[in-house]
């Protein structure tokens, strides 16, 4: 064993003999102490006995470590080993808790992180998640009530708007943490919204609550979520009471209606008005068709119904010859050229020119599909026929048998309440083709 009292003009001087992979010259100083020599590195290190083990530790570089340094941490470690206490356990145990305590720190940035970042990045993420499920229609609404606004409106506006367009009504509390979208928070905005606009901060309040319930289900947003946010309580105390709606069209403007839907330009808009009538389908419902939900053969039509999944109804010969003469321009039997999803996205415009060219009140188009509920009970049909055309069960009131019918008999009523409803309009019905059967082939 090389020894010798270490200097720092020695530990400079100290070479690797040659063919040797390393050398130690140890202190005579510090005993425990030395300096180890090696084809890169020159370095100081420990070296004792415990339990007739022998343990080595490494100091450090003598180019970070001062001579002094070093023999004062060999001393230390000399004091553990007396102890019965390896020193290499306690350098493991510090860096493993020095690794814990960055780690938790960590994390601690991290969820610090999270639980400032805003909802409106959950939002997206509903989004995202949700839109394969909803209509267009659905997912414009939440485009729209969480849009960042200050974009040119490019519309005419109202005196005192401003030229740039308004964030949408759910931004302000978006922009929040989501753990501080609370009921106090959402009472304040709702209470203010509904001064102004109550029926679009009903829809908005919808929306945000079925965005939280989303976000209760979600193990990386779950414990953000006031569960309470969006009670229904809040819309009853601070919206107004919502009316029944009650627009319909009656028996003597039918002849107006039809005279100025069918002079709308756009002929997908007018055929797609006249059918949400005749069929009492919901909007959404009429605008989803897809050719191959038309059977022109059997004479029927499947309509993609938001409670039961599907249901099948009559084609009646009236409708049969609108979409006959509609252009095919893709999937949608009511398409358009220009709507990114290739399928007509908003008739209201067009219809309301309509009624008001005709003189008419105000008629949404979800008015057309009560209108087909109303009209239909002057031709005297069942309360359940008609129910299971619109897509919608009847009342034990009603009905006291729910059953469903056959296509046949559906047709039967379907084809006279069109055919009424067309000759109070001064429009003749096509003739029907004969029924569907079997054929003799020669």
């Amino acid at each position: 064993m090389n020894r010798e009292r270490l200097t720092p003009d020695r530990i400079r001087r100290l070479a690797l003999p040659d063919g040797a992979g390393q050398f130690f010259l140890w202190d005579t100083d510090a005993p425990r102490l030395a300096v180890r020599v090696t084809s890169g590195a020159k370095s100081f290190i420990f070296e004792a006995k415990l339990n007739r083990q022998t343990v080595r530790v490494t100091i450090g570089d003598v180019r970070t470590w001062t001579l002094s340094a070093a023999r004062e941490e060999a001393r230390r470690l000399q004091t553990l080993i007396d102890q019965n206490i390896d020193p290499r356990q306690v350098k493991r145990d510090q860096s493993a808790a020095a690794e814990a305590k960055r780690a938790e720190a960590e994390t601690k940035r991290i969820e610090a992180e999270r639980i400032a970042t805003p909802a409106l990045d959950a939002w997206q993420a509903y989004i995202e998640a949700r839109r394969m499920n909803w209509s267009a229609r659905h997912l414009i609404e939440h485009e729209t009530v969480s849009k960042e606004g200050g974009e040119p409106r490019t519309q005419g506006r109202r005196p005192g708007e401003s030229a740039k367009t308004l964030p949408g009504i759910l931004r302000p509390l978006l922009l929040l943490p989501l753990e501080q979208i609370d009921a106090d928070r959402v009472r304040v905005w709702l209470k203010d919204e509904a001064t102004h606009r109550p029926t679009y901060a009903r829809l908005a309040f919808a929306l945000l609550r079925a965005f939280l319930n989303w976000c209760s289900d979600r193990p990386e947003y779950r414990d953000q979520v006031q569960t309470g946010a969006c009670i229904t309580r809040l819309a009853r105390d601070e919206l107004p009471k919502k009316a029944a709606k009650d627009d319909c069209l009656q028996r003597e403007q039918l002849p107006a209606w039809f005279a100025a839907v069918r002079q709308i330009g756009n002929p997908v808009i007018a055929a797609y008005l006249q059918t949400a009538l005749l069929t009492g389908a919901r909007r959404e419902e009429v605008a989803g068709i897809r050719w191959e939900d038309v059977d022109f053969q059997w004479k029927a039509m499947a309509i993609k119904d938001k409670v039961e999944g599907e249901r099948t109804i009559p084609l009646t010969p009236y409708v049969a010859s609108l979409m006959a003469i509609l252009p095919r321009r893709n999937e949608w039997v009511f398409s358009s050229p220009t709507a990114a999803s290739g399928r007509l996205q908003e008739p209201r415009i067009m219809h309301n020119k309509a009624l008001t060219a005709a003189g008419l009140p105000a008629l949404s188009i979800h008015g057309l599909r009560r209108s087909f509920g109303t009209l239909a009970e002057w031709v005297e049909c069942p309360a359940g026929v008609s129910a299971q055309i619109m897509g919608h069960k009847p009342s034990a009131t009603a009905e006291k048998h729910y059953r469903v019918r056959p296509l046949d008999l559906l047709r039967m009523w379907h084809t006279k309440i069109e055919g009424w409803i067309l000759n109070e309009a001064g429009i003749a019905q096509p003739a029907e083709d004969r029924a569907p059967g079997l054929r003799v082939v020669v």
